[in-house]
């Protein structure tokens, strides 16, 4: 039965901009019915300018929390009292928790990948992984399985403006977790390919394999791929990436991004709420909204 709107019913939400697209309203309206939890989930299109006091307003309105997407997520980390360690290593935010008029900023998205791994068979712990790409989702993934236990990552980014603005953030988080981490220019495939061979995980964080970009694939050599090499693509649309067909070709284990989404929400509720979100319930239904 769904949970009526009464006078005690509290609000969590999403800033970004754009909004309206996101599937998290979904997804956390439904677990907060599912668990009894008396509140709801709505998307609000955040001006930059607006940020500081959209944030306060989670105060004021006693909001249980929210989430943050692009343009947001770096900029409010200035907003909140406190920050989680992954978020202070990454300098970045991506869901905001209340706690009596305290604002603690949190990642989630390395929580939902290092989750969906688990959740998939793939151990990665104490051992060593490959990630292609640098950006956002990269570093949240990197911080969080070095924070975890990742014994080495090799990361792989195209040697731009940006490569060099990485390097110190890496060799902070490095520095911090203990865990090897070194950043390697993606064109050079000798390289490449000797991290590949020492590796137990492949990830790709980049875009290549999403639209318009889904007949490329974002290893230059498909043959670097081998069985006992797990394949995780950050990309859930489409669900099979020319990446993970290659994987799958060799035999090797190939899990795509829908898991991340899925358990980066379900760590989002569990810190509102304390609760764990259902998401055998979720999953079905995050795939067919996917398809529309």
């Amino acid at each position: 039965m769904e949970n009526e709107i009464s006078g005690r019913t509290r609000l969590a939400g999403l800033y970004a901009l754009p909004a309206r697209h996101s599937f998290s309203p979904m997804m956390h309206t439904t677990a907060f019915q599912a668990t009894g939890v008396d509140a709801v989930y709505l998307s609000f299109d955040v001006q930059p300018e607006r940020l500081g006091q959209s944030i306060q307003a989670i105060r004021d309105l006693d909001m249980l929390g929210i989430n943050l997407s692009m343009p947001h997520k770096m900029e409010a980390v200035k907003y909140v009292d406190e920050l989680s360690q992954a978020a202070r290593l990454i300098g970045a935010i991506n869901t905001i928790v209340n706690q009596n008029g305290k604002l603690i900023g949190h990642i989630t998205d390395g929580i939902g990948c290092m989750e969906s791994l688990k959740q998939n068979g793939i151990k990665i712990i104490g051992k060593r992984m490959t990630i292609l790409g640098a950006g956002g989702a990269a570093t949240a993934i990197i911080t969080q399985a070095a924070i975890d236990g990742v014994e080495a990552i090799d990361v792989f980014n195209i040697k731009d403006d940006f490569y060099q603005k990485i390097e110190p953030k890496l060799a902070m988080i490095a520095e911090e977790t203990h865990c090897q981490i070194q950043l390697h220019d993606l064109a050079d495939e000798k390289q490449l390919s000797e991290s590949l061979a020492a590796s137990n995980l492949l990830i790709n964080a980049t875009n290549i394999g999403m639209a318009p970009k889904t007949e490329q694939m974002p290893l230059p050599d498909p043959s670097l791929l081998r069985k006992d090499l797990p394949v995780f693509d950050v990309i859930y649309h489409p669900a099979e990436t020319q990446l993970l067909k290659a994987a799958k070709a060799t035999g090797a284990k190939a899990v795509n991004g829908l898991g991340m989404l899925l358990y980066q929400g379900a760590a989002a509720f569990k810190l509102w709420t304390g609760k764990e979100m259902p998401v055998k319930q979720i999953q079905p239904l995050l795939e067919e909204t996917i398809k529309k």
